[in-house]
């Protein structure tokens, strides 16, 4: 069977919850990291207090207490990312039995499902978790470079190299934790593609669900407003 006979297999209901998935993940993703000015992302104020941290780093001693955090930080990548991995290989192994995961489907979805069409739409599924997984490698790396930044922030706070070596491992940081986010928001749309396979109108509601539960964590949450608090009052 080609492709084209395998696309054929998709009615234009689903080519469209195809669409919104992508299209949801991708506008959600430019809002959280492109927030208007007056309405900020809980990540763009977590970029604030990452640079307040290393400025405060500058003249903490001795610095410990900065090493267990960056150390937390990787273990929490790293654990994410061996997670992704073996998702990647259960999806796999998933494929290789789509026969019995059709039968499934035909339960809850009233309607036989070709074990070809499961297939595709698994492996879309293992697209977002891939991409999680090269986003949390690439943020554990980041987080190591910022921690050999730090090791060569000088001690003594008005020695002139500290402040800007402080600065540059702020912006590693903060690009760290920007993939880690990238990453997470991958892994929720990643749990959302798998709804395609109970059909299109269920892929549109879990990609829905998921655009305003990443929206209202970012916009609207308590942690949020906890931020913002803290922002006005200083």
């Amino acid at each position: 069977m080609i492709w084209t006979d395998r696309l054929q297999l998709f009615s234009g209901t689903d080519f469209g919850a195809f669409a919104l998935l992508f299209a949801t993940w991708l506008g959600i993703g430019y809002l959280i990291e492109n927030p208007p000015k007056k309405h900020p992302s809980v990540s763009h104020l977590m970029g604030h207090y990452r640079r307040e941290w290393m400025r405060v780093f500058l003249d903490r001693n001795p610095r410990v207490f900065d090493a267990q955090i960056l150390s937390n930080l990787r273990q929490g990548t790293a654990f994410f990312a061996s997670a992704t991995m073996i998702t990647i290989g259960g999806g796999l192994a998933v494929i290789g039995s789509a026969e019995k995961l059709a039968g499934v489907a035909a339960d809850f979805a009233v309607m036989d499902t070709p074990p070809i069409k499961l297939e595709i739409k698994i492996l879309v599924m293992l697209i977002f978790v891939a991409n999680a997984f090269l986003k949390f490698v690439w943020a554990h790396r980041l987080f190591g470079y910022c921690s050999v930044v730090m090791s060569s922030v000088p001690n003594n706070p008005n020695d002139p190299k500290g402040l800007p070596r402080a600065e540059i491992a702020a912006e590693i940081n903060i690009t760290a934790s920007r993939s880690f986010n990238r990453a997470m928001r991958s892994v929720y749309f990643g749990l959302a593609a798998t709804a395609w396979i109970f059909g299109p109108l269920a892929l549109i509601t879990s990609a829905i669900l998921t655009t305003y539960v990443l929206w209202r964590r970012e916009f609207a949450s308590h942690s949020r407003a906890a931020l913002l608090r803290d922002r006005e009052e200083g």
